[in-house]
């Protein structure tokens, strides 16, 4: 009986519980019979021959020429990059169905009717917040992109590690587009060699605050409500706002 671990890593192959059973049975076998292998993993009989003709398709196994019919595992190594390759083509195929929607006129008239939309919003309705560390970083990345003028970011020392691997090309980016960028974090050994890579797209001031935030064009801004050290990625959050009041917040950390 397989750890339940391994059935779980097993099943990030795109397998269901009766394909781990069934394969996992075959490995063990080497070649077997769909009886045989209903049998060893304790799957249905009903069942072991659609499982068969699905790991079969999935190229896990090979099916047998001769009567009885029996199947022939294919090595788990093998398996794997097949499992990649395919992985790899799904997503290029995504990809290049994402590419043609972007250049596609309707969503021209989407963003045409989110453009009057938020015309129609009073200011202090634009605000909402994010959960999650992954949905922070792209929104932080979204405003980033649409910086005009400058952008203010005061972070700690492990989130300014993070954000200098994430974010390293769109600072260059912004350079080039003339956007300052200042950003406040601890300058110390650990952070110096992460300073030194984007020196000469923005500016890193040292700071013994640890507020994460921030603030683009001095109208936009994400502010991090939680410490980044003591809470899991998935369960930090931040509040969102658009207004001409984050001006004044950003003045007392620029004076």
């Amino acid at each position: 009986m397989l750890a339940l671990k391994t059935e779980k890593q097993l099943k990030s192959l795109g397998l269901n519980s009766y394909e781990v059973k069934i394969w996992t049975a075959l490995l063990s076998r080497g070649v077997s019979t769909a009886g045989e292998l209903s049998d060893i993993a304790n799957v249905p009989r009903s069942r072991s021959y659609d499982v068969l003709e699905s790991l079969e398709k999935k190229g896990f196994v090979v099916m047998k020429l001769g009567k009885p019919i029996k199947y022939i595992a294919v090595p788990p190594k093998e398996v794997v990059e097949r499992v990649k390759k395919n992985v790899q083509e799904y997503a290029k195929d995504e990809i290049k169905k994402l590419s043609d929607l972007k250049n596609n006129d309707i969503i021209d008239e989407l963003s045409t009717l989110h453009t009057q939309g938020v015309e129609l919003v009073e200011p202090a309705d634009l605000s909402g917040s994010l959960r999650g560390r992954h949905n922070l970083y792209n929104h932080v990345e979204y405003m980033l992109k649409n910086a005009e003028k400058y952008i203010l970011i005061s972070t700690t020392q492990k989130e300014f590690i993070d954000l200098v691997k994430q974010f390293k090309s769109l600072f260059e980016k912004l350079k080039k587009k003339n956007v300052n960028v200042k950003i406040l974090t601890q300058i110390n050994s650990q952070t110096k060699n992460y300073i030194d890579e984007i020196k000469h797209f923005a500016e890193v001031r040292n700071t013994a605050t640890k507020a994460r935030f921030c603030i683009v064009d001095g109208k936009e801004m994400i502010f991090m409500v939680l410490d980044d050290s003591e809470v899991n990625p998935t369960y930090d959050v931040g509040i969102w706002v658009n207004t001409p009041l984050v001006k004044d917040l950003e003045k007392l950390y620029l004076n």
